[in-house]
C-alpha cells in the first residue's frame, strides 16, 4: 500500500497551501500599488484636460484681440472673483469647437463634473478664467484656495487652474502649483 500512494501523481495539501499563500502575499503587495497608479493616472489626465481647455480658451482670447493678464503673482484665489458658473458650458462649445479644441472636457479623470468660470468675449485684465476639478472625493474644498502644491498621493485635493496657471496642483507636476 505504501508503494501505491507514492506512485500517484498530484500535489499534497501542504504544497497547495504554500502556493496559495505565496499568491496572496504577492497580491497584497501589488493591489495597493495598482490602485495608486490608477489614481495617479486619473490625476494626470485631469491636469492634462484642464491645461488643454485653458490653452483653447487663451487662444480664443488672443484671436479676439484681448490679452488677459495670465500668470499674475497671487497668494490666494477666491471663486467669487471669477465670472458666473458655467458647468460644462454650451457657450464654450459654441466658440471653441472645432477651431480651438475638438471637444469641451466636462468631467475629470474620476468622472466628476469640472467647473468652468469663464468670460466669453474680450477678457478683463484679471479673473477671466477659472477651471477646477473636485478630484476623487467629488467635493470642492471651498471657495478660496491658497496658491501652492499638495502631495501627489492626496487624490481628494481640488485641481485648480486660474488666469494662465495652476493654482493648486500635485507637487512635482511641471508648471503646477501657482505662480
Amino acid at each position: 500500500m505504501l508503494n501505491r500512494n507514492r506512485s500517484q501523481k498530484g500535489f499534497t495539501l501542504i504544497e497547495l497551501l504554500i502556493v496559495v499563500a505565496i499568491i496572496g502575499i504577492i497580491a497584497a503587495i501589488l493591489i495597493p500599488n495598482f490602485l495608486d497608479s490608477l489614481h495617479k493616472g486619473r490625476q494626470k489626465r485631469t491636469m492634462g484636460d484642464i491645461r488643454e481647455m485653458a490653452t483653447a480658451i487663451a487662444s480664443y482670447y488672443t484671436d479676439q484681440g484681448g490679452a488677459a493678464a495670465a500668470g499674475q503673482a497671487t497668494n490666494q484665489v477666491a471663486i467669487g472673483d471669477f465670472p458666473a458658473l458655467n458647468a460644462c458650458p454650451d457657450d464654450l462649445q459654441a466658440v471653441l469647437v472645432p477651431t480651438y479644441t475638438r471637444h469641451i472636457v466636462c468631467a475629470d479623470g474620476w468622472g466628476y463634473t469640472m467647473e468652468y468660470r469663464v468670460t466669453i468675449g474680450v477678457p478683463p485684465a484679471i479673473n477671466y478664467m477659472l477651471i477646477r476639478a473636485p478630484a476623487r472625493d467629488n467635493a470642492f474644498d471651498g471657495d478660496t484656495y491658497d496658491v501652492g502644491y499638495f502631495e501627489p498621493t492626496d487624490y481628494g485635493q481640488d485641481i485648480v487652474y486660474a488666469d494662465g496657471g495652476f493654482v493648486r496642483s500635485p507637487r512635482g507636476f511641471a508648471g503646477g502649483g501657482g505662480t
